[in-house]
């Protein structure tokens, strides 16, 4: 299941045209990188208006305290932004997202496994509280070799950092951004090039390519750059094609958002039921 947060996504982005464009980007996205909406469901969470009833029940056994330890919320405050209720309860309608399904496993990076801690622990609450075993506890699934994404400075890969190789760069851009990667001198492989290097090819196949290429870093990164484009660029190509029809980009949502509703109102028929309200 591969959804598209766009209830999320108004904590930070309150203007319409540019909400539709990230909307249908992202679906491009998913689609090119070779996503089968006939083998996963692709949809909008805004289409699942059942994600917003489950999180009010949740919020009902949900203390402030609690929401207070959640890391987003806690770096907004240490950078003096103000926090609006949607940043400060969103871990919330997390929980939502992904327990209203039965999911077993959710795959996140290493900064993220406290999104799904969040969602084990609402489930537990709520089965205790009423009494049922409504829903299930999934489990974080960390592949260690993406845990982490160095960008190109070091730092974790990140869009609010500027260090990022965008996903369907052209190859002018490809070029830029790997060239301007933090490299140092204290030794013969410079590492920031060589943790981006081995997310295309296997340490076995890299280590006699650096080994040969000691110090010569604009070599080191020339390889990068070449295997990049080699990555790249059918990908970027086959997103223009599926840009060209948007009808079937927005057919996928359609479709991948009506199955996802039958499972999300089936959940939701139990937790009503286990909370006392369905009386018909």
């Amino acid at each position: 299941m591969f959804f598209i947060a766009d209830y999320h996504a108004l904590n930070f982005i309150q203007d319409k045209k540019e909400m539709e464009q990230q909307i249908v980007d992202l679906a491009l996205d998913y689609l090119a990188l070779g996503l089968d909406p006939n083998k996963s469901l692709i949809y909008k969470q805004s289409d699942i208006p059942e994600h917003g009833e489950l999180t009010w029940i949740f919020d009902t056994i949900t203390t402030m305290p609690y929401l207070e330890r959640s890391h987003a919320y806690k770096d907004a405050v240490a950078n003096g932004r103000e926090v609006t209720v949607g940043l400060f309860n969103y871990p919330m309608l997390m929980a939502s997202d992904i327990l209203i399904y039965d999911v077993d496993v959710v795959p996140v990076g290493q900064d993220q496994k406290q999104h799904v801690e969040y969602a084990r622990d609402t489930a537990q609450k709520f089965n205790h509280v009423f009494g049922k075993e409504v829903f299930k506890l999934p489990d974080v699934k960390i592949m260690p070799e993406v845990a982490v994404v160095l960008g190109t400075d070091g730092r974790k890969m990140s869009k609010s950092y500027g260090n990022t190789i965008p996903l369907f760069a052209e190859d002018t851009e490809i070029e830029k951004a790997v060239m301007s990667i933090v490299t140092d001198s204290s030794g013969d492989r410079p590492e920031n090039v060589y943790a981006i290097h081995k997310l295309f090819r296997s340490e076995a196949e890299l280590a006699p390519l650096y080994e040969a290429n000691k110090g010569q870093y604009k070599a080191l990164k020339e390889a990068l750059i070449s295997d990049l484009k080699a990555f790249i660029g059918p990908l970027r190509e086959k997103r223009k094609q599926l840009e060209a029809d948007r009808e079937f980009v927005l057919d996928v949502l359609k479709e991948g958002g009506k199955r996802a509703k039958q499972k999300a109102e089936k959940k939701m028929e139990q937790v009503r039921e286990a909370v006392g309200v369905k009386l018909y």
